[in-house]
């Protein structure tokens, strides 16, 4: 009999069509994803024009979608452990399409926030499965490079609603950015037949036929024999709550710390995505204008997030976080000054860069630090708990545009949080991540990546 360790295999693998197909489809189901998130902020002049809606309550509105994302990356991400990820990513990509769309029909502020809510809930959703699924696939050598060049979807959804949004709101209505974000739900059979489904789970329901086809896509080389048992570490160590093991085997204060710096991320990545073109607009540029500080934004972030994945897999990821941190907070209180429109547009890259691009970077080490058997549940809490950081920020940003106070003063509101993650992403213990035990495991000769033995990815007993 043969013990195959898939994860092991993947880790091993060297790349091939079935590494880029999943790079792929998950990079696709990103990008849609930032596409539906950005549009509101894409919209927010003309939806608080048409609507007759103050700044405050502007605030609010948008802030519907992120309290639903909230329960998105909570329930959504712990659910993907026990119904699947293929089907817990449809899922997803349901609700944010249709109700997208649905929201673009509203002319009611609550009709509309209660569509944007339920939207919110699949994008929510969707980022810690994809994640989960792109680090559990990619080899171990480009991993981080491949979770952060799939997750710069994101930016390109993002720079896409803003290349979008200058025609179509001008010619149609702000409707239309909206009507426009039904379409990915057409996507959904195709997912469901070319996604992969998690190891864990296809083991945990005995579906070894389709591990051996799995096997054999993620290494060519294998030969399924009838024998054939396929194992994982810790993935008959799924109980009733597997949250708690989030604290368990001194995760605690690493997995308090990665809430805490996700949820300053995102503090600055939605006050940003959310208010850059009204903020902009205040400072005298035309609507036009403020949009292409938007695409700047977005494009600095893809920038970053792929730049910051090639660092992390060439230096340790958890300083490359700390540096792109600090650098947040200076180019987003610069932001704030008078400068010529050329510094300011290479300011604003600047600060995609480290916000956007950095969170996607955190994302990547989150997935790095949990087991696999925990992963989309790790990343889904510490974005869901994140959250609460994009839901203040329009808020508070909203009441600060409100009050009508000097520019520098909102952009250092913005930028302070960075420093705040940066401290806390130091209290990280990365030696309790699953990559660092990993590494021990393999100079002691290749025991688990949890605290039990591992078997190697093809051996015989």
């Amino acid at each position: 009999m043969r013990n195959i360790d898939i994860h092991r295999m993947a880790g091993e693998a060297r790349l091939n069509g079935f590494h880029y197909g999943v790079l792929g489809w998950c990079a696709l189901i990103i990008i849609c994803d930032g596409y539906d998130l950005a549009v509101a902020g894409i919209a927010l002049p003309s939806i608080m024009k048409e609507l007759a809606i103050e700044p405050g309550q502007a605030g609010l509105l948008v802030s519907t979608a992120l309290f639903g994302m909230m329960f998105g990356n909570i329930l959504l991400g712990t659910v993907a452990d026990r119904i699947g990820r293929r089907w817990a990513i449809a899922l997803c990509i349901a609700l944010f399409s249709v109700f997208t769309a649905a929201a673009g029909l509203c002319s009611d502020p609550l009709l509309f926030g209660a569509a944007r809510f339920l939207a919110g809930i699949g994008i929510g959703g969707v980022m810690p499965n994809v994640i989960a699924q792109m680090t559990e696939y990619a080899p171990r050598r480009v991993r981080s490079t491949m979770v952060t060049l799939m997750f710069s979807g994101y930016s390109v959804g993002g720079m896409l609603a803003a290349v979008l949004g200058k025609g179509l709101i001008e010619s149609y209505g702000w409707q239309s950015v909206f009507l426009a974000a039904g379409l990915p739900v057409l996507l959904i059979p195709l997912i469901l037949k070319s996604m992969p489904e998690s190891v864990s789970f296809l083991i945990r329901h005995g579906r070894t036929d389709e591990l051996k086809r799995l096997a054999s896509r993620i290494d060519p080389s294998y030969r399924p024999e009838a024998s054939d048992r396929f194992v994982v570490m810790g993935a008959d160590a799924v109980d009733a709550a597997p949250i708690r093991q989030l604290f368990q085997q001194g995760r605690a204060r690493s997995t308090l710390m990665f809430w805490l710096s996700c949820f300053m991320c995102l503090f600055m990545v939605y006050a940003l995505s959310s208010w850059l073109t009204k903020l902009m607009a205040n400072a005298g540029y035309s609507l036009g204008s403020a949009l292409t500080f938007v695409l700047v934004l977005n494009l600095g972030g893809m920038i970053g997030a792929i730049g910051g994945g090639w660092l992390a897999d060439r230096f340790h990821i958890k300083y490359v976080l700390i540096g792109m941190y600090v650098l947040a907070a200076a180019s987003i209180t610069l932001l704030g000054h008078p400068l010529p429109t050329g510094w300011l547009y290479l300011l604003v890259g600047m600060a995609g860069a480290s916000t956007i691009g950095t969170q996607i970077v955190g994302c990547a080490y989150a997935g790095q630090f949990y087991p696999d058997r925990i992963r989309a549940t790790g990343i889904g809490w510490t974005l869901g708990m994140g959250r609460g950081g994009a839901i203040l920020a329009p808020i508070v940003i909203g009441i600060l545009v409100a009050m009508k106070l000097q520019l520098e003063l909102n952009f250092m509101a913005i930028a302070v949080p960075g420093l705040v993650a940066a401290l806390a992403v130091m209290m990280i213990d990365h030696g309790r991540s699953a990559s660092a035990v990993a590494g021990q495991g393999k100079a002691a000769g290749g025991t688990a990546l949890a605290d039990v033995p591992q078997q190697p990815a093809n051996s015989n007993t």
